[in-house]
């Protein structure tokens, strides 16, 4: 495959297991209406690749579209140690044609605060009114743009320049798979407490390995005794929301949210508001949501080789 190919994958993916459903599609028209309205002087600016990616905080970082892959090393946070391991391995006779990270950087981490609208719609579909959602969330979108602005974005990217060393990522994408995987299994095994929902996590290989480690699935919020009620998997939409939102969750039927991570604020107001919170674990679930975009990969004929916290499961 080319570079340019495994980007179409992971993007179509993304699209397929998106929260969203088909209004993706309606964001990607949108993109190319606001594109064809810009002034000439702006569209030199204009970031082409968001005509047919919807997902900000997913980019071929480095390296020609046209380059040809036949292995990959896919890590959960690549900086420049990172790439320089990898380009050691290559020294030392292991073939690598791209680095795949998880989390964003350069670009791709500039516009983390934009893929953060898919929480509206995620809101909107348990029944909060858009207004109220996208006021909610309006305030927090701000509030990550701004952190993210100072940040040396591009510090790994130039490292890959400079070793000659393909480098993307895919964040929501991948998010996008552990949020249908988780959602699909729950609506299957309906489990009553949060206890059962601890007991299915715990059986999912990405979890296993993580209670190994110690950072395995743990309730922060509520007690394993308690009734689960309605679900709400918590793992796409770039980075934390508002803690506001969890008013409007618990009025919307929310029992449980099983997220990746949370803060204290997230935290307190989710308890305020009689809601359980389990955390599944971030890098499990991040290992989770690569390993069934990576399983993709691999049945193009594409040979994976996985280090940076990655745990690799194969179904």
């Amino acid at each position: 495959m080319k570079i340019k190919d495994i980007y179409q994958l992971i993007i179509q993916e993304g699209m397929a297991k998106d929260p969203r459903g088909t209004d993706v599609e309606k964001h990607l028209e949108n993109i190319n209406k606001e594109e064809q309205d810009l002034k000439e002087d702006a569209k030199k600016y204009f970031d082409q690749d968001k005509l047919f990616n919807p997902y900000s905080d997913t980019r071929v970082l480095y390296g020609d579209l046209n380059r040809e892959v036949k292995t990959i090393i896919a890590g959960i946070d690549i900086e420049t140690q990172e790439l320089l391991l990898a380009d050691r391995l290559r020294e030392k006779g292991t073939k690598i044609d791209l680095v795949l990270a998880h989390h964003p950087e350069g670009k791709a981490l500039v516009g983390l605060y934009e893929v953060m609208r898919l929480q509206e719609d995620m809101l909107y579909n348990l029944g909060v009114p858009i207004n109220i959602a996208q006021g909610i969330l309006s305030s927090r979108i701000s509030e990550v743009q701004r952190n993210l602005l100072p940040l040396n974005h591009n510090r790994g990217v130039d490292a890959a320049r400079l070793l000659d060393l393909p480098f993307m990522c895919a964040h929501t994408p991948a998010d996008n798979q552990v949020q249908h995987f988780l959602e699909e299994t729950f609506n299957k095994e309906q489990p009553e407490t949060v206890g059962d929902v601890i007991k299915i996590l715990k059986e999912i290989p990405e979890y296993q390995e993580a209670m190994y480690l110690g950072t395995g699935p743990q309730v922060v919020a509520g007690k394993e005794k308690n009734r689960a009620g309605k679900i709400l998997v918590d793992m796409t939409g770039g980075t934390s929301g508002s803690e506001k939102a969890y008013e409007k969750m618990a009025a919307a039927g929310i029992g449980t949210i099983i997220g990746m991570h949370m803060g204290d604020k997230h935290r307190e107001e989710a308890e305020k508001n009689y809601i359980n919170v389990i955390i599944a674990g971030h890098i499990a679930s991040d290992s989770l949501g690569m390993n069934l975009l990576l399983d993709q990969l691999e049945n193009q004929g594409i040979e994976v080789l996985t280090f940076s916290g990655l745990t690799r499961v194969r179904r």
